[in-house]
This record gives structure tokens, C-alpha cells and sequence, in this order.
């Protein structure tokens, strides 16, 4: 089974930036999940699924459920002889360097329950397949409560200078131990906007701080213009900071391509 790998933390602290980066440098075969409902992860990449005739995990099931009228929305396990098909075929993205899986928007108004349940069965599957499961995580702490993924090897979580996103660690730490999901290894790493006198806060608080991903103009302007980060300069400051808070964490790190 491939190590699976955890982007958390508030929303807008930097999760999908710093998935994006670490994928760039992770060993294939990588298959990378998008909880995040914002699905901002794909544009990162640069990869288009509607483009590609990919769907969701939330589309494909509402598709699923809309053309089978017979089956109810609490008969998610009538589905269970199709959907590894359905993953394969309508969901899983297969690029040249890497796979994508994205949950996408609220399956039901405020409920992700049913695409959440599917990824649960689905990850430990999948990962067989894979060196690196890298998963973006949505802001906050809902996926945990859902128990999306119950094994993991590395959590990263992703502060911004903030006394929300400091107390974040204690709650992180906290829930995944009342829920019983597990994890070998914690680590803490700063966005762009940490400061010398922020580290050195985060450096006592016991747990794993790895750096910060340094500030790098070009993130913002490829985001705007759609560009995939894989394409940032070599001497990229954001891209280079993060290959070295690998290094730092044991990761094997292979060259961009």
C-alpha cells in the first residue's frame, strides 16, 4: 500500500498550493484526491475534467442515482458492484505524470455524506496502486469527523500567522485521536506570511515544524491565469521550499520534469 499523504488546515492557509508543489516532486505512481469543494486543486495542476470527460464523486453519484430511480439515497451499497467500474471509467483522471480523483460540490444541500463514504471504501483500494496518495483536504475539520481517511503516514498542517490557525493544531490533534484516526508522523509548516518571530512561536509547540512555503509572486499570477504550477521557474522560491520541507520530512525526491 502506497503512503498516504494529508494537506489540512484553515481556509486559505495554503493546502492546495503545497499539494500541488509536493505532487511535483513525488514519485509515480501518485494519485492525488481533492476533498476540497472548491476543486481548485485540478486548475493547479492544469488539468481540465470536464475537458477530459471526467466527473466528480458527487456527479457521478448524482448521475448514478438520477438514471436508476429505484435506488434510494440511503442505498448507497446497491451501488457497490458498479462503482469500482464507475470510478475507473468516470471518475479517476490517468495523466502522464500523475492520477486525479476530486469529490466535488455537496452531493445533497449541506451533506457530503454519500461521496465521502464512497472515497472511505475506495482509498485503501486505490492505494495498492500507488506509491504516493497525496489528499487535498477541505478547510477545517469535517473530513475527520466523516472519517474519509483513518490511516495515515504524514499530516501536514498548514498555518497561517493567526491565533485561529495556532489553536488549529491542538483541535487537529485532538479530534484525530477521539475518532481513533491515525497517523505516524505530524508536521507543521508555515504559508508565505509567516514571519521569523511566528516560527520560532510554532517551533515550541513539541510538534514536527518543517518551514514555510516562501512567498513567490508567480503562484498568484499562474492561478490567475489558470497556468499549472508544475510550470513554475526551477529557482521558484514556493517550489524550492517545499522540495526542501520533503527532504526534511524523509522523502525520496525526484527531479521535475
Amino acid at each position: 500500500m502506497g503512503r498516504v499523504i494529508v494537506s489540512t488546515g484553515r481556509g486559505g492557509a495554503g493546502k492546495s498550493t503545497f499539494a500541488a508543489l509536493a505532487s511535483s516532486y513525488l514519485r509515480p505512481p501518485k494519485l492525488l484526491i481533492d476533498l476540497d469543494p472548491d476543486e481548485s486543486l485540478a486548475n493547479m495542476l492544469g488539468i481540465d475534467l470536464s475537458e477530459k470527460g471526467k466527473k466528480t464523486i458527487s456527479g457521478a453519484l448524482h448521475d448514478i442515482l438520477h438514471e436508476n430511480k429505484t435506488v434510494g439515497r440511503t442505498g448507497y451499497n446497491l451501488l457497490s458492484n458498479i462503482l469500482p467500474s464507475l470510478i475507473q471509467r468516470d471518475c479517476l483522471y490517468r495523466g502522464p505524470g500523475l492520477d486525479l480523483i476530486t469529490l466535488g460540490t455537496k452531493f445533497t444541500v449541506g451533506c457530503y455524506c454519500a461521496p465521502d463514504a464512497v472515497l472511505k471504501d475506495l482509498i485503501p483500494t486505490l492505494a495498492k496502486d500507488y506509491e504516493e496518495i497525496l489528499i487535498d483536504s477541505p478547510a477545517g475539520l469535517e473530513h475527520f469527523n466523516r472519517k474519509v481517511v483513518m490511516d495515515i503516514d504524514d499530516l501536514f498542517i498548514i498555518l497561517d500567522p493567526s491565533e485561529k490557525s495556532i489553536k488549529h493544531i491542538a483541535r487537529v490533534t485532538a479530534i484525530t485521536k477521539e475518532l481513533k484516526v491515525s497517523y505516524k508522523h505530524l508536521y507543521l509548516l508555515g504559508n508565505y506570511r509567516f514571519t521569523n518571530d511566528t516560527e520560532e512561536y510554532v517551533q515550541n509547540f513539541g510538534e514536527a515544524y518543517l518551514g514555510k512555503i516562501e512567498y513567490d509572486s508567480n503562484v498568484r499570477q499562474y492561478n490567475l491565469e489558470g497556468k499549472t504550477l508544475f510550470k513554475l521557474p526551477e529557482d521558484s522560491p514556493a517550489s524550492l521550499s517545499v522540495k526542501g520541507i520533503l527532504v526534511k520530512a524523509g522523502y525520496e525526491i525526484r527531479d521535475r520534469e
